[in-house]
């Protein structure tokens, strides 16, 4: 195996793609690698070995599954495929341990082991790279995020902290999305859906080019209906309308350098809130307008078979208006505007060199600065703009000290703009107990440094009179970052003669000077809501539990993917009050399946099913019952004329309904037709 990988990683130099845009070349969970007209004679258990996946995203360094510091989940493009999402932050629903749900702001949000509020706070989420989450409030607008999940290669997410690799938000794990290089898609693309809940798509992508250059172009309409419910209290509704472009271009400047370059823009009009008459709906602002944009280039050299590097430089723009009027003139409080302009900027420029020092030892090592700054009179008041500089070093090395034993070390010294000096470590050693069957033992710190809306965060209501009638948040009194001391027993074993894998992760979390808001009693004469929020260092929180992951692929026909995720969350808070909700932000006990059959002629059928228990979503979010939801997909794929073509009738939650992040969320059985063409 050891062999393969050093002809792997040769190969990969010499063909002068270099490791950061070569991953869609290793090798790929799935049946999908195993030719359609192999019998199970034919499936060998040299091929199952070797199907096992390659990733870089736990240390950076190209390696196998089971000789990561840290327990991976590889989403290939068959598994998305035969899951029927068709957006993004719902592959998640197929990693152990996560919950994702859709919230009030018209906005994805999702949680690791609980802890989870309407924001996507705890992980680093990075496309190509790219780090894509807010620095206003932690949040990852998926919904204005300019990517096709039709461009997407895989997916990797480390399960548990990783901030010796990415530094401060890397808490929980890191969500890595890798696109297809423009040398994948050559050639045009058109895919269309329809469906219930008014759901229509369209993405239309072509590439070009020669040997040296190659390009490709998206261009995608996106609407949605989430939910739209009548209570009690009135009526509830979401939905979105999303348009974007986006492009990349892979350049050959030479036989040992490459430049790869992409942009990306994004218009987004939602409609979003209640018509219900209590005073916190009506200041929700029901129409949002949301845009997006990007360019990053990055360069990468290989200057021999024991090094190479790569230099990045990215620039993001997130530009967020939603504006109301609420009239509160019959209770003598006058006509409130509502102005939740935010503008968010990121400016990045780092630097990973990969080096082999000698057989048995490699490392990588770099360092990245960055610029962030956000724009909001609304969340900021008397202040407006936000803004500061992170700057990060890194280290992390791997040695074979013995052919059954692999250690990793390494850490990340980061400054960050409002905490000061951290140091994230972490070390591991791989064990192997017999050809197949390795034992992980890990142990790191991590650090989470505060949003702006945390630390400065100042939202004030004035009325046309000029006078403050609401105020909802105040700053903090000074944060200190989130702390998580993460200890685990992992487990990777293989069994070639019943075509199965599986991962086993045991882990025991403690998390100090956690960061969360508890109503003050600031402004007591406050006119519309009678009391503010702020946000503190409010205590600690104990995670332990168990997740399995199991991939098992009987016939090169036949695909099952499943897991089972188990936690247990405890508190020590200074005020129980404030912690009570905690114990219950993750579902004691949660699984999933995705299982795909390829009967022949093209034809491809799908399942997938998800059983989660209670939970209560923090803060702004409700407690939902636990479910248990089916989805099918039936596709056929065909050729015409020299053109691939695709079918697929896909069903979502075939069962009973069940209710997202708040209770009037209701998510129904929903249908979608979708037909591709390639060529």
């Amino acid at each position: 195996m050891r062999a393969a990988l050093a002809e792997r990683r040769r190969d990969l130099s010499r063909n002068h793609h270099g490791v950061f845009q070569l991953l869609s070349l290793t090798l790929l969970l799935g049946v999908g690698q195993i030719s359609h007209a192999q019998s199970p004679e034919d499936f060998s258990e040299a091929d199952f070995f070797d199907d096992l996946p390659v990733v870089l995203s736990a240390s950076r360094l190209l390696q196998p599954l089971n000789e990561a510091p840290v327990a991976v989940t590889v989403i290939d493009q068959d598994m998305i495929r035969a899951s029927g999402f068709r957006d993004i932050p719902d592959l998640l629903r197929l990693v152990p341990g996560f919950s994702v749900a859709y919230t009030q702001f018209n906005t994805w949000t999702g949680s690791y082991h609980g802890l989870g509020d309407g924001f996507f706070r705890r992980f680093q989420v990075r496309v190509d790279g790219r780090s894509i989450y807010s620095p206003h409030n932690g949040a990852v607008y998926w919904s204005d995020l300019p990517l096709a999940i039709d461009d997407i290669e895989r997916i990797e997410v480390v399960r548990g902290p990783d901030a010796a690799v990415y530094g401060a938000n890397a808490f929980s794990g890191v969500i890595n999305i890798i696109t297809k290089s423009a040398a994948q898609v050559q050639g045009g693309f058109v895919s269309m859906q329809a469906g219930t809940k008014d759901m229509r798509g369209l993405t239309a992508r072509y590439g070009g080019g020669d040997e040296a250059l190659r390009y490709r172009v998206t261009a995608s309409a996106q609407q949605r209906d989430r939910f739209e419910q009548d209570t009690a209290e009135g009526q509830f509704f979401e939905a979105s309308q999303t348009y974007f472009v986006n492009g990349r271009l892979d350049w050959q400047l030479s036989p040992d350098a490459d430049l790869m370059a992409q942009f990306g823009l994004s218009q987004g009009n939602w409609d979003s809130g209640s018509l219900t008459d209590s005073p916190t709906y009506r200041l929700e602002p029901r129409e949002q307008d949301s845009r997006a944009q990007y360019l990053q280039l990055a360069y990468h050299k290989v200057e021999s078979e024991r090094r190479e590097w790569r230099a990045q430089f990215y620039y993001s723009q997130n530009r967020f208006d939603a504006n109301a009027v609420a009239d509160f003139t019959p209770i003598s409080i006058g006509i409130i505007d509502v102005d939740q302009y935010a503008l968010q900027r990121r400016t990045s420029l780092d630097l990973v060199v990969n080096e082999q020092w000698t057989p048995e030892l490699r490392g990588v090592w770099g360092g990245e600065i960055w610029r962030e700054s956000v724009k909001s009179e609304q969340n900021y008041f008397g202040e407006g703009t936000q803004d500061g500089t992170v700057w990060r070093v890194h280290g992390n090395v791997e040695w074979r000290a013995h052919e059954r034993v692999l250690l990793h070390a390494g850490a990340l010294l980061e400054h960050h703009y409002l905490t000061d000096y951290d140091v994230s470590p972490r070390l591991a050693a791989n064990i192997t107990l017999a050809p197949g069957h390795v034992v992980r033992l890990g142990v790191s710190r991590a650090y989470r440094s505060p949003t702006f809306f945390e630390e400065n965060g100042y939202e004030v209501f004035i009325n046309r009179d000029g006078v403050v009638v609401d105020v909802d948040n105040v700053p903090s009194e000074g944060l200190d970052p989130e702390r998580i001391l993460s200890r685990e027993i992992g487990y990777v074993g293989q069994w070639p003669k019943a075509r199965l894998e599986m991962d086993v992760r045991l882990f025991d979390d403690d998390i100090d000077d956690f960061i969360g808001d508890a109503a003050v009693d600031v402004y007591p004469e406050d006119a519309v809501r009678p009391k503010e929020f702020q946000y503190a260092n409010r205590g600690s929180v104990h995670s332990r539990g168990g997740e399995v992951q199991l991939r098992w692929r009987p016939l090169p026909v036949f695909d099952v993917s499943a897991y089972f995720a188990h936690v247990l969350l405890s508190t020590n808070f200074s005020d129980v009050n404030v912690g009570r909700d905690l114990p219950q932000s993750a579902p004691r006990n949660s699984w999933g399946l995705l299982a795909r059959y390829l009967p022949g002629g093209g034809w491809e059928g799908s399942l997938f099913v998800q059983g989660a228990g209670d939970m209560k979503w923090i803060e702004d979010g409700d407690f939902t019952e636990g479910f248990t939801r089916v989805d099918a997909r039936l596709a056929r794929r065909w050729k015409w004329q020299g053109n691939e073509i695709e079918a697929a009738l896909v069903g979502q939650n075939l069962g009973g309904d069940y209710s997202e992040f708040r209770e009037p969320n209701i998510f129904e059985s929903r249908f979608y037709g979708s037909f591709s063409v390639a060529w």
